[in-house]
């Protein structure tokens, strides 16, 4: 088994966040991990992308080589189509539909939707007001994991597990909200490939 995933947005959306629980995830089930990330000119607001690798054998290089990546997991629909090159040809596009237009000349939304619907395996859903309607706009990037979920080869009680474990410093109620999140994505990210497949 050879997962690559590939998660980009902006600064502080919770880029690293999804790669840290991906990693203990994996790693709880003994799995292989490489993990490399890269951040824009400002942490805040600057272009974030993280390459994440999983594998039940040794992993080289955490890198992902053009054409390789199983997914690209998106908080930010136009920082997804920066990635495109790296997908496979029957690779998952997982996005929030909601721009961070931090650029004077910000594509247009539907450019941009038409552009990832262009390929057959897409799910963009609104992650950023389902996070709200929990209470936390915050936890749009753990709804987004939630809707990958399915497509990544990890157990969701190893996830969640990892959820847990990464916010035990905060409080209950943090704990809670990241899974609730979690969980709604997924849900959302079933009825959406129902509704669209």
């Amino acid at each position: 088994m050879n997962t690559n995933i590939i998660l980009s947005g902006v600064g502080g959306q919770g880029i690293l966040t999804i790669a840290a629980v991906l990693d203990t995830a994996a790693l709880s089930e003994n799995l292989h991990v490489k993990q490399s990330e890269v951040h824009g000119m400002s942490q805040r607001g600057g272009a974030v992308q993280s390459h994440v690798r999983i594998s039940d054998n040794e992993i080289f290089s955490d890198l992902i080589p053009k054409g390789k990546a199983n997914m690209i997991l998106s908080v930010e629909p136009m920082e997804l189509l920066r990635y495109i090159p790296y997908l496979k040809n029957n690779g998952w596009l997982i996005t929030d539909s909601k721009p961070f237009a931090n650029i004077l000349d910000y594509p247009k939304k539907d450019n941009l939707y038409k552009q990832i619907k262009s390929h057959p395996n897409h799910i963009i859903i609104n992650a950023t007001d389902i996070a709200k309607k929990l209470g936390n706009s915050k936890v749009a990037n753990m709804v987004l994991l939630g809707a990958a979920s399915s497509y990544i080869p990890l157990s969701e009680e190893s996830m969640l597990n990892a959820i847990h474990s990464l916010f035990k410093n905060k409080s209950e109620k943090i704990i809670k909200l990241n899974i609730e999140a979690f969980q709604t994505g997924k849900q959302m990210a079933k009825e959406f490939t129902e509704f669209v497949y």
